[in-house]
């Protein structure tokens, strides 16, 4: 059985909230659309979602990560949901291997959300119900498989995470 305290969603960024502008244009991360998934999956577990920041994962450093820790660990939720870059989900993941107590899962997209073809619902489908079975620690939930953090690698030339 589940706890119905609310899940802490933090969003950082990542491919899951890019978006494409048009033609000339990079991809941008804007504003996320993790609240209106966990909407249109008709989530009805109590959550809150909070942007600790904006930024592709590949332009985080040590200092971001902190950041993300300290968000976590002054937090009073025992279950957090952060989506992040795939790129660098498993550095940030060992940043956060040292908060006791709290079910942390760390899920992203390997195409934006607002791209049909996207594995960004699934993939935060799954983490959210990771987050409230999960006994505490950090895993790391792609593409229908759960990972102990400090345990995958993305594989980036088969565009997939693999368990070490």
């Amino acid at each position: 059985m589940t706890s119905t305290q609310p899940i802490l969603v933090l969003t950082t960024g990542g491919t899951i909230d890019k978006q494409y502008f048009d033609a000339s244009s990079q991809y941008t991360i804007v504003g996320t659309v993790v609240t209106r998934l966990l909407e249109l999956g008709r989530v009805l577990h109590p959550f809150q979602v909070e942007e600790v920041m904006r930024k592709d994962s590949l332009e985080m450093d040590d200092a971001d990560r902190a950041k993300i820790a300290a968000r976590v660990a002054a937090s009073d939720a025992a279950r957090i949901l952060i989506t992040h870059g795939t790129d660098t989900m498993t550095e940030t993941a060992k940043a956060l291997a040292g908060i006791a107590g709290k079910t942390i899962v760390l899920a992203g997209a390997l195409a934006p959300a607002r791209f049909a073809e996207s594995d960004a619902t699934f993939n935060l489908g799954m983490a959210f119900a990771t987050v409230q079975v999960a006994q505490p620690g950090v895993y790391i939930t792609m593409n229908g498989t759960v990972f102990e953090a400090g345990k995958v690698v993305k594989d980036r030339e088969a565009g997939r995470f693999v368990e070490l």
